[in-house]
């Protein structure tokens, strides 16, 4: 009887037993294996970690195109580049606005016009080693906008900037100096000067995946308060790839007889770091 009730519960036994080797060499093994994350966890976005002499750079770019009775195009696109050494750090940008509408004129010729056409480009260098959290910075920056309130714009400034606040998930930087620029109004006439620069800027990580900023730079000259703010919204798709809304705005309290102190440009642009 004992034998039948043996054979009974043996085929039982022989699938309990691989089984049970399986997740005993599992546990056994699982302090020499590495940990494998949640594949099914939020995409995170935060600010990138460089290595010691290393790159990170990020490229956007958007474009509108619109047919029918309005036809026109728009593209506008950013490069913006840091290198990190144990004492210095850089940031390149290179960035670009341009607008052309096409229409029919009275004698059925199809006809195109430009509306936007501004590039601007800025390196700057800063000195690490003042103590946690601050650094002294030399800024170089140049704007060529051929339908703005100026149509050049160049700038250089130094000063002193520190982190006023680091909660882990937001930060705030300020920087302050002086600086001098030099510039043309869109009737010909040329300016320059000595400048006083204040600049702020903010980042929030608001959720894992989303990610916001906005920067405020102001320069206060003897004839003109040149302002620029940007403030941008960025959701993560992949490793590598993000969709970013922006909205900028640039004001010249200072302008010639017909145009705006205010330019302002809102975008949806895709960004591709690496």
């Amino acid at each position: 009887m004992n034998s039948l009730r043996f054979l009974a519960k043996a085929p039982a036994l022989l699938l309990c037993a691989p089984l049970s080797m399986t997740f005993c060499g599992l546990a056994m093994a699982d302090d020499n294996m590495p940990p494998i994350g949640n594949p099914h966890a939020p995409l995170t976005v935060a600010l990138p970690e460089i290595p010691e002499g290393g790159w990170f750079t990020s490229a956007e770019l958007g474009a509108i195109t619109t047919s029918g009775n309005t036809t026109g195009t728009s593209i506008t696109g950013k490069i913006d580049a840091r290198h990190e050494t144990a004492t210095w750090s850089h940031e390149f940008v290179v960035s670009g606005f341009f607008k052309e509408d096409e229409y029919e004129d009275d004698e059925g010729n199809i006809e195109r016009s430009k509306s936007a056409e501004r590039f601007a480009a800025s390196a700057k260098a800063s000195f690490k080693l003042l103590g946690e959290g601050k650094r002294a910075f030399i800024l170089g920056s140049h704007v060529n906008d051929r339908f703005g309130a100026y149509t050049r714009y160049s700038s250089v400034s130094v000063g002193h900037g520190s982190q006023w606040l680091n909660t882990g998930n937001k930060t705030l930087d300020v920087e302050i100096g002086p600086g001098y620029f030099a510039g043309e109004r869109a009737t010909g006439e040329e300016e320059s000067g000595l400048t006083v620069r204040g600049a702020a800027q903010f980042r929030w990580r608001v959720s894992p995946s989303a990610y916001f900023a906005q920067s405020v730079s102001v320069e206060k000259g003897t004839s003109n308060t040149h302002s620029v703010a940007e403030a941008s919204l960025s959701t993560k798709i992949n490793s590598t790839m993000q969709m970013k809304a922006g909205f900028s705005a640039r004001n010249d309290t200072s302008v010639p007889i017909g145009k705006k102190n205010t330019d302002t440009q809102t975008s949806l642009t895709m960004v591709y770091s690496f």
